[in-house]
């Protein structure tokens, strides 16, 4: 929806686009502005904040580059409050390791630990509907294997349920930057079937483990998956 009310107020500093942006974010965290919402146009907001409108554009770009609002061109367009910070963190994650920030081991180990725990977690909070989610993404893996393809994407979406099993948004967030590391290393090879078909059996494996609430068989699993992955990067 639009926002209508002058909920904007004037402010006054050296970096003032910074402010003005910080005074968005503030309306945002407080639940003011909500995901969805249409800002004003920038003559409007600067008549609000009382400042220049090359101070809103540069406060909108910053919210826009942190991943708090949107802007859509066109007839109906404008800016819209959007949450996509955790893809914005995961994208900053991928740049690190495309610089060689972080390497393949520090990723695995890193990996490891964090998976391990969120399934820690799916054991205990998978619910009947979480279960019958990961029962479709590995049914609809192994159709795509029988067509001798690759099942990479179904693969990557397998462990982001396991995530939101956990029902934890740390871990769903933790998930969604593994996730976005890992499509970049597997984007530097072909589609690889064998593995893909290694790994959709070892999701069954794991599932039927999570099923059966055994942990510690179930832990055992997930590690010997990530660490065959390893393998073929």
């Amino acid at each position: 929806m639009s926002i209508n009310k002058a909920i904007f107020k004037p402010v006054k500093s050296q970096r003032t686009f910074e402010e003005v942006s910080l005074k968005i974010k503030t309306l945002i965290f407080e639940g003011v502005l909500k995901s969805g919402d249409k800002l004003p146009s920038e003559a409007d907001l600067a008549e609000q904040f009382n400042v220049g409108r090359q101070t809103v554009r540069e406060a909108l770009r910053i919210l826009e580059l942190s991943g708090f609002i949107i802007v859509k061109k066109g007839f109906g367009g404008g800016t819209i409050i959007k949450n996509n910070i955790s893809g914005r963190i995961a994208n900053l994650l991928l740049d690190a390791f495309r610089m060689k920030k972080i390497s393949v081991d520090e990723f695995t180990n890193a990996r490891l630990i964090i998976e391990k725990a969120i399934f820690n977690e799916a054991i205990d909070n998978a619910d009947d509907q979480d279960i019958e989610i990961l029962k479709e993404n590995i049914k609809k893996a192994k159709d795509v294997i029988e067509k001798n393809e690759a099942a990479t994407n179904l693969n990557f979406e397998f462990h982001s349920l396991l995530a939101k099993a956990s029902k934890n948004n740390v871990f769903i967030f933790f998930e969604k930057a593994i996730n976005a590391i890992h499509h970049d290393i597997r984007s530097r090879k072909d589609a690889d079937f064998k593995t893909s078909k290694i790994a959709v059996q070892a999701h069954e494996k794991i599932l039927d483990a999570l099923m059966g609430k055994r942990r510690e068989t179930a832990i055992q699993l997930l590690e010997e998956h990530i660490l065959e992955v390893r393998k073929s990067y």
